[in-house]
Parts: C-alpha cells; structure tokens; sequence
C-alpha cells in the first residue's frame, strides 16, 4: 500500500510534464466584482506545543520560577544550605526557596537555574532579573550576587556579568536588577548566591527567594511580561487576519482537570497558578517532563498581541468534554449536561473580560491589567476536536447561552479531527442544526490530498455556516513528515482553492505555527527557533505570500473554461485589491518543467489598459526535498523581480512559470 500511495502522488506531479510546452491561457474576469474577501482570511493558529510558549514566544528565561513544578526544584540545582518552603506570599504558588547560612566560612549558598535548553543571551544586550524576597535572619540586611554564568567556558570566571541586590526588609518585596551581557551564548545559567563576608562566621544569615525571572529589557513592544522580539516580529510580518489560542488539544486537556482554563491566567503574574500541559506525556517517543504552562503568557497578553499585530482574536474555550483521544467513553471524562454551567459561565466571562465595561466583574480585571478598553472580541470558538453525539448536544448549551447574552459574538463549531467520513458529515449536519456561524475544519493529510483538493470548496453550499479551515498542513509519506519545499508548494496548490472560495472559506490557518528545535512534539511546524535564532519555514514563505497579497475580492480564473485546480499541474487563483488599486494573481506549477502562461483580463472597460510592469515574487527549489534550517535559514525564499511591459499584449500578459514553482504575480490598475 505505501508503494501504491507513492507511486500515486508522484504520478500527480509528473503526468504533465508532456504538455508543459504549450500556452496556457489563464482568463481573469476583471468585469465583475467579485467575492468579497473577509479581513479575517488567512490567519494563524497557535498552540503551546513544541515549548511554543515558555521557552519560545514567551521571553521569560527562567524555567520552574515559582518552584511550583512537581519537583521544586526541576530545573534548578542547589548548592548548601537551601530549603523549599511552602508558605509564600501567593496563594497559588505558595512555594519558595530559603538560602541560609552554609554551614561554614568557607562554603557556599547558591541556586542555579538552567533555563530551558539553555539560557540565550546576546552580546551588548540587557537583561532584567526580578525576585520577590525577603530577609528571613537575624541579621540587618543580607546581600544576594545575581549572575549570568557559562559553565563551560575556558576563561577564569563563569560568571561573565553580575549584580548586587540588597534585601533589607523582614517582609515580602520585589526587587530587580539589570544584567548586561558582554558576550553570546546559546546555553548559559543563572546564578543566585548568598553573599557571605570573606571569612566571617555569619550564621544568622538567610534570606527567602520567590517568583525569580529573567527577562530581556528588549521585549516586543518593550512589556517586562513580555514577548521574544524575533518571533513576534516574524509573525507579525504574516500580516494575520486572526489569531486563534491558545490551542487546540490543550483547551480539551488529558482530563478535564489539565484542561487550559482561562481565568488561571489573569491577573497578577505572580500568583497564575502553573498547568503541567498534556504535551509533556502525550507522545512516549518524545517526553519532556519538565513541559509546564506558567500561565505568565496567557488571556491578556494573547488579546494584546492579537491587538499588536492587527489580528482579531479568537479564544477557544473548553466545551466540557476532555480529549477523546486519550479517554474511552466509560472513563467518564467528560463534564456532563447537569454539570455544564460552570463551563458556560467561563465562555460568559470571556466575553466579559474581552469587551465589558470596567465597572464590571471581568472588565475590571482587564482594566486593572492596564487595558481599559474593550478588546472589540468578535468570535469565540467552542471545543476543538470533538466528535460524536455528545459535542453537538453539549454545544447547544453554550449556543443558546450566548446567543440570549452576546447575539454580536460569531460563534466557531468544529466538524472534528477529520477531513471527512461519517463523524465529519454528521457534525457538518449537526453544525448547521445548530446554526453557528463557522466551522472547524481539520486537516493534517499528505501530499496526495493536497494534489487533488484544491477544489474541496467549490461544490459546499452557499448557505448556512462557513468555514474556518482552520488546522492544515501537508505530512508528507514515506518518512518525509518534515518542513520541505515539496510540503509547502502543495499547500500553495491547494490554498488557491480556500481564495477562489472566499464566500465559503472566511479563516484559514497552517498548524501548528512555533517549534523548538530541541523540544518539539510535532512537526512540521510554520516558525521553528532555538535560543537564539529564529527560521522561516518553506511553508511560512507560502502563508505569508498569502497574507500580505490577500486582496479585497476574489476573482473568477478559469482555463479552458474550468477553474484551476490541477490541469496540466496548475493552480491559480486572482483576486483584486481595490485599496491598492491591484490584481494578484497566484499560480502553483506542480510540473516537473517550465510552463509559458497568459494572464488574460476580459470584462476590463474601454478605458482600462493593462501595459505595465509586473512585480514577481517566485518560491522555489530545484530540490523537492530542500529545506531551510538554522544553520541554513535562507536556502530557499521568495525571490521578487519586475517584469517589463514588453509581455503585455492586448490585456494579456505572457510569462513562464519555473518548474515546481510558486508565483505571485502583482499587477497595478
């Protein structure tokens, strides 16, 4: 069977080859308006999976901060005489560490953090450490020496920057310090040490350290809870419609008690309580059980990125049933009818906190937060992957709840973890019954799928619920489950389908979208980094020639008479941008040869002459197989020339498209 599979999607790519040698006319009817295309079109999915949050787009440097792990002190080792205590200043992380007196002149207090995979620091950058702490002896005051160290260095001194904070005061308060790094390095520590006077006997000392985090002073947008500046930049440079969180299997949880739940990530970032997140067990071929959710990226700061990078929201809140991967039936994992307000109430919330005045419950949190005005929340998605009777009768519970309170709000369905079958078919039904606004759909498929799809949308009906495609990616077969060229231009194949059907297809988002090299899951991944580095993915190039070159209106293109989806190994979509006064028109060439294309503009009025320059932005490899790596982060990506007007001819426009190739011609009106 898996010969038949390869033999079949290689068979796709390679038919055409006899026929790349004529003209293939592409007609673009300009004389009609076309499909509006929503703002929300193409947009981002993210999940905390692959260390997505801590340890990725997160800044904070420091792993187990609040020793709140199940090991306190996981990611910590401890030299002398240090304690974890239980009595802390917050109530959801009531641990804390207490460094006391050594034992001796000569010895050593000290607690060293390793960050995750490694602590990354930039020569000539600064960086922020914080602690709560407290002078917990008998003496006036103690001093505590903070330290970014490399263990493995060959100079004199580990320790390549430091500073001295002076805690004074009996009861709990914050401190900081600034650290600015001399050097680079991808796997430093922190140090914390009780300073001690040079061969004095001072047994009264000790001092009690909480909630300690290291963060760079240079965040995005320069929060102290903030973002790591590449990664955000580089998604904000995707230009998304809307960004979904926080994920997808983390909102169902193994169990309803590991679930992602909202409110435990508001308020005080101190006092967020931690969640041993399902990723850290799910796979027995990849653990990381040191994978938690601090919570210190959560709600609030999804909304002001979401904000920041002109997405609109959309959370995605629990529907009351954990993830039934994971759980049979009879395992009763699931919240039932009778015990669903609590999960109803937490939807109601969310709404409130995202939109509702300050002098209310959950506004007023927001505002405290520092955001008094409303997050302008249009789409909350209900559950994630769930299939079965129980979903759609669970469903309507929240439906009819927010419907009566928030009639504004578009409400997200899901048609489950399959891109078709009975399970699919029935919640589409079921989805319709219910009337909500867009559905999920899910497609993690192969290369054959992605060939033959591009016409998915074509034939659903024009009424009733969208659709939110809203997890997609190519798995390659055969062992090539990976971010390749290859992957990625079948995606641009098929995403033409999602533009041409912009009345049906309102979101669109590749899954997952940020991976850490050392501590991934799952791939292929859109965005992968390490500590210090950041790469764009084939598959990133492609979303983002989507993004940025969305348009206003989607446009009939047809070839002899049919939409593009596959003839002689082409695809294409057009749509026009009336703000930009642009056509753009998008051609995937999954042929092993060169193809001549004419871009022909009927319906243009008497006026209208096309005879200008072309902007052409082509992504592509010789090598299907070629990737971009850190090492190597620019192996393969967009190239833009400009065409001259000499390939006009009669408002057409004549070019060759490359062999395995995506393009996105721009043209000017």
């Amino acid at each position: 069977m898996k010969a038949r599979r390869t033999i079949a999607s290689l068979a796709g790519m390679l038919i055409y080859v006899s026929m790349a040698a004529q003209t293939n006319v592409l007609t673009i009817d300009a004389g009609k308006k076309g499909i509006p295309i929503q703002d929300t079109m193409f947009g981002l999915f993210y999940e905390d999976i692959n260390f997505a949050a801590d340890g990725g787009l997160y800044a904070e440097l420091i792993k187990n901060r609040s020793f709140e792990f199940n090991d306190p002190l996981a990611g910590w080792d401890i030299i002398g005489n240090v304690k974890v205590m239980g009595d802390g200043p917050f109530s959801n992380n009531p641990h804390y560490v207490r460094l006391g007196y050594p034992g001796h002149p000569s010895m050593l207090t000290a607690i060293c953090n390793e960050g995750f995979f490694g602590i990354g620091v930039e020569a000539g950058h600064e960086y922020r450490i914080s602690f709560w702490a407290r002078n917990s002896g008998t003496r006036p005051a103690e001093q505590v020496s903070v330290h970014l160290c490399l263990p493995s260095t060959m100079g004199e001194d580990q320790s390549f920057c430091q500073n001295v904070v002076t805690v004074e005061s009996p009861e709990w308060k914050r401190y900081e310090a600034v650290l600015k790094s001399p050097i680079t390095a991808a796997k430093a520590e922190f140090r914390a040490v009780l300073v001690r006077e040079h061969k004095a006997n001072t047994p009264g000392q000790s001092v009690d350290m909480e909630h300690i985090s290291l963060f760079p002073v240079e965040t995005f947008n320069g929060d102290e809870n903030g973002l790591r500046t590449d990664i955000a930049e580089a998604i904000k440079a995707l230009e998304p419609g809307v960004f979904r969180f926080p994920g997808g299997c983390i909102v169902e949880g193994t169990n309803l008690e590991t679930r992602y739940q909202w409110k435990n990530s508001v308020g005080p970032v101190e006092n967020r309580p931690i969640n041993k997140t399902r990723w850290s067990y799910t796979f027995p071929h990849r653990m990381f059980p040191d994978y938690y959710q601090s919570y210190g990226l959560g709600f609030y700061e999804y909304f002001r990125f979401a904000e920041e990078i002109g997405a609109e929201p959309l959370p995605v809140v629990s529907c009351g049933i954990a993830c039934q991967f994971e759980n049979e039936p009879h395992w009763h994992s699931d919240a039932s009818i009778d015990e669903l307000q609590p999960f109803v109430d937490d939807a109601l919330d969310l709404i409130e906190f995202a939109n509702g005045p300050v002098d209310s419950e959950w506004g007023r949190v927001r505002a405290e937060m520092g955001h008094p005005e409303p997050f302008n929340l249009k789409y909350i998605g209900i559950g994630n992957e769930q299939w079965g009777e129980g979903y759609p009768q669970r469903l309507e519970v929240f439906v009819k709840a927010i419907r009566a309170k928030h009639p504004e709000i578009g409400i997200i369905g899901s048609s489950g973890p399959y891109k078709d079958g009975e399970d699919f078919d029935y919640l589409w039904k079921e989805m319709r019954r219910l009337g909500v606004d867009l559905v999920d759909e899910h497609y993690y498929a192969n290369e054959e799928f992605f060939i033959n799809n591009a016409a998915r949308y074509d034939t659903y009906p024009r009424t009733g619920p969208k659709v939110f495609a809203g997890e997609y990616a190519c798995h390659g077969v055969d062992g090539r489950k990976w971010n390749h060229f290859n992957a990625s231009l079948l995606e641009a194949a098929f995403m033409t389908g999602l533009e041409r059907n912009a009345d049906i297809v309102h979101m669109a988002s590749y899954a997952p979208l940020l991976a850490h090299v050392e501590g991934w899951q799952w791939r292929p991944d859109m965005i992968w980094f390490d500590n210090l580095d950041v790469m764009l993915s084939c598959s990133y190039h492609v979303q983002k020639m989507y993004s940025t070159n969305c348009g206003t209106h989607s446009l009939s293109i047809v070839m002899d008479g049919e939409n593009v989806t596959g003839q002689r190994g082409l695809y294409a979509s057009a749509v026009r941008d009336e703000q930009k006064r642009e056509y753009i028109i998008k051609v995937a060439n999954l042929a092993e040869e060169s193809q001549e294309i004419s871009l022909q503009f009927k319906g243009l009025s008497r006026k209208e002459t096309l005879d200008c320059p072309v902007t052409c932005t082509v992504l592509h490899s010789d090598d299907p197989y070629a990737e971009n790596t850190l090492e190597n982060p620019n192996a393969i990506v967009p190239v833009t020339s400009v065409i001259e007007p000499s390939s006009w001819y009669k408002n057409t426009f004549t070019s060759t498209i490359g062999p395995r190739t995506f393009a996105v011609y721009t043209i000017s009106y």
